[in-house]
Order: C-alpha cells, then structure tokens, then sequence
C-alpha cells in the first residue's frame, strides 16, 4: 500500500511543470556525478611511430609473496594523444572508451618533456 502511494504522489508531481524541470535538472546532475572514477596513470612514452597514438610504459613495485622483496613489473599501454608526444617523455594517461582494438586510454597531460 505505501509504495502505491508513493509512486502516485510522484507521479502527480512529476505532472507539474516546475517539478519536471527540477527533476531534469537533478537527473542532469545525478548523470555526471554517477561516472565512475576512471583509472590514471603515469609513464614514459616508448614509442610514437603511428598517427596520435603512442605506446606508454608504466612501471610499478609488487611485493613478492614468498620473498617479502619488492619486484618492478611493467606494463604498456596503447594511448590515443592528441598533445604531440614524442619519445622519452612523462606523461599522464586516463582510461576512456575503446577507440581501436587495443587502445583505451588517452593522454591528458604531459608532465615532463624529454631532455634533448
């Protein structure tokens, strides 16, 4: 009985004008706060032979179950760069939506230009 009810009351309210706009304008906000944080990461630029894409390798330590040692492991990422990267630079990659069969991730910023 009172989820019948609710959804009345909601519904007569969403009839109104001014209570369509507010629930525009809360839809509106409630969509770009619900993004899910997307992923960045920081790396040098390893290759840049193909048209605005480069190749980033991104280095981390793990600590080794057995050893208790940190070991470096690396991974490389295929990004899409609109900035002009060249090789040896530090730059800074976020997760976007698939843009070819391995790229996925798009370069934002440049932190550190390569010594020449």
């Amino acid at each position: 009985m009172a989820e019948e009810n609710q959804e009345e009351s909601t519904a007569t309210a969403e009839a109104t004008p001014e209570a369509s706009s507010k629930a525009a304008a809360t839809s509106a906000a409630k969509k770009t706060a619900t993004r899910a944080h997307r992923s960045q990461k920081v790396g040098a630029v390893v290759s840049d032979k193909m048209q605005k894409t480069v190749v980033v390798r991104v280095d981390r330590l793990v600590r080794h179950t057995k050893y208790r040692r940190y070991v470096r492991r690396t991974s490389k990422f295929m990004a899409h760069d609109d900035l002009g990267a060249t090789i040896g630079d530090k730059v800074r990659i976020v997760e976007t939506r698939p843009m070819s069969a391995r790229k996925r991730w798009r370069v934002i910023e440049i932190v550190q230009k390569a010594a020449k």
